[in-house]
């Protein structure tokens, strides 16, 4: 896929891995289209996408809400005319152990409203999106691409039920969509990114983070333009399609 001109529409992409890739697309030509639920940060990655010189447009979204949804991607087809690529990047994490005993003694439980919230933002948001970019692609007839952003927490890391079954399940949807719209031109592919430097690590304990980072083969933490060059990367290449790419310094959970 030739990248100027195409348009971008990039949940989460008010800041850290969305950013970077809204950049990154950007700085191809593609102009961008930036789903995000904070219109301060969205406001912020349109200002950095338009000083690069291209468009660049805020839709402020709840990817969990279906209507804003349906919304916001009819509202960028209007105002691009287009819609070439989805980055399904949104997402959260409220972490916490199944069941936190100390011998006998149960301490807590990993709550509904924590297994909710995450599978709202991280599962149903990625499918709802999925669903409306390639609905729009089809009727466009100018085939496309869905990126998934899902992470090496999919093979199951300890205190993240929650995130690592979204994370596992978003990598699972991406072959699925793979198969069932490469009639219609077009591809789904996913990212699993290991740790990276972004405001989830930042609000962690600097001993938790050091280690984190002592655990990867490259001793040091991913960057958020490493993410983007790959997204990149897997548009620019018309024949990756159904897979999920690794890109964690060599790290294994």
């Amino acid at each position: 896929m030739q990248l100027s001109g195409k348009v971008v529409a990039i949940t989460g992409g008010g800041r850290g891995l969305g950013r970077a890739m809204a950049l990154a697309f950007a700085t191809e030509g593609a102009d961008v289209a930036v789903l995000d639920v904070s219109a301060g940060d969205l406001d912020e990655t349109c200002a950095q996408c338009k000083a690069i010189g291209v468009r660049a447009m805020p839709y402020r979204t709840d990817v969990t809400d279906e209507s804003q949804v349906i919304a916001n991607l009819d509202a960028i087809v209007a105002d691009f005319g287009r819609l070439d690529v989805l980055i399904n990047n949104a997402g959260i994490t409220r972490d916490g152990l199944l069941v936190k005993a100390k011998g006998r003694e149960i301490l807590s439980k990993l709550s509904l409203a924590q297994w909710n919230a995450v599978l709202n933002v991280n599962l149903t948001g990625v499918f709802l999106c999925a669903r409306e970019a390639a609905e729009r692609m089809i009727r466009l007839g100018n085939g496309g691409l869905i990126i998934n952003i899902s992470s090496i927490s999919r093979e199951g890391n300890a205190g993240q039920t929650n995130y690592s079954a979204t994370k596992a399940g978003v990598a699972a949807m991406t072959v699925v969509w793979a198969k069932e719209l490469a009639r219609h031109g077009i591809r789904s592919v996913a990212i699993a990114p290991g740790f990276c430097a972004t405001d989830i690590l930042a609000a962690m304990k600097p001993e938790l983070v050091a280690k984190v980072t002592e655990a990867v083969p490259l001793q040091r933490l991913g960057d958020p333009a490493e993410i983007a060059s790959t997204a990149v990367y897997i548009a620019r290449n018309d024949f990756v399609n159904g897979r999920v790419i690794e890109v964690d310094g060599g790290l294994r959970l």
